[in-house]
């Protein structure tokens, strides 16, 4: 129902009017349609992948496999990087089940020319479980590097309240808000101040299932990027990086194996620029087309999305 309405087709490659930003349609594990949207563009300097987490309609892929496809697109990703640059990546971890496939990607990594630089948590708020576990409340995201990269400290939006760390400072005794660079705490491996994305937030696309915040992509972007560099993103899902790049004034190249994320990724870029707006809220990217129909365009999407369909 959905697809006539995408522009893309597998392979296409969408250009930004305005020059800045391409989007696509193709497979992460296809190094030629990689090196095909990135060759029209500098090495990025930064790549921020959420690819599906070894699910295909709540269906568990053995984890060897899902390991098998993640080498291929990892590969992809390091072949058209910049030799200095940044890798986050967003991953799952099964916690009724050895808390799969978090453990073997990280060995799969450990094989590549990747360097481990920090282990990432942040916590949603809300969750799921039982009166018999702690509540799953965490979203594991996994930063890399290649070379020597730039990074730049970030800062919350928390304020700095517990004193007590004293050092003496040119003769004077001082303590440690009075030597800060900021009233706020830095942001470090745990973030607690993100709001994680639900249908009441404006930045909501419904039918783009655990969405991440814009919010925390904007802090990746913000610390590991520089204005008018490049990012890559091979799972474009709901365009977050996209609109990121956008707003933080980078260039983006994002892709993903659905012609529907990738027209979701198009409508939400031009919204921003239109309206201001980063999401839908309660309503959808496909409003116009689905207008006269009684389906919920959430069960629309999920049941026509199969983002895992080129694991084989």
């Amino acid at each position: 129902m959905l697809l006539p309405h995408c522009r893309l087709k597998p392979g296409d490659i969408w250009n930004d009017p305005t020059g800045k930003h391409l989007i696509g349609c193709g497979d992460a594990a296809d190094l030629d349609f990689v090196n095909k949207i990135h060759s029209q563009v500098p090495p990025p300097i930064l790549a921020i992948q959420d690819p599906p987490y070894n699910l295909v309609f709540g269906k568990q892929l053995p984890v060897a496999e899902f390991i098998d496809w993640c080498r291929k697109w990892i590969s992809n990703c390091h072949s058209v990087l910049n030799k200095n640059s940044a890798l986050y990546i967003w991953l799952g971890a099964n916690q009724n089940d050895h808390f799969q496939p978090l453990p073997q990607f990280m060995t799969m990594m450990s094989e590549t020319d990747f360097a481990s630089r920090s282990f990432i948590t942040m916590r949603n708020q809300r969750g799921y479980g039982t009166q018999q576990n702690w509540m799953a409340t965490r979203q594991e995201l996994l930063y890399y590097t290649i070379g020597k990269p730039k990074f730049k400290v970030s800062y919350t939006e928390i304020p700095k309240v517990l004193k007590g760390y004293y050092k003496e400072i040119a003769g004077q005794r001082t303590e440690n808000t009075e030597r800060s660079k900021s009233p706020n705490i830095r942001a470090g491996n745990v973030w607690i101040d993100i709001q994680q994305v639900f249908y009441r937030m404006e930045e909501n696309v419904n039918g783009c299932y655990a969405q991440k915040p814009l919010k925390a992509i904007e802090r990746i972007v913000e610390s590991s990027s520089n204005a008018g560099e490049t990012v890559t993103d091979f799972f474009a899902h709901s365009g977050t990086t996209l609109l990121a790049c956008e707003k933080l004034d980078r260039r983006c190249v994002t892709f993903d194996l659905d012609p529907i994320f990738a027209e979701i990724c198009i409508r939400r870029l031009a919204r921003f620029r239109e309206t201001g707006k980063t999401g839908w809220q309660l309503g959808h990217p496909f409003e116009k087309e689905l207008r006269n129909t009684n389906q919920i365009a959430e069960n629309i999407l999920l049941a026509s999305v199969n983002r895992t369909s080129s694991i084989s």
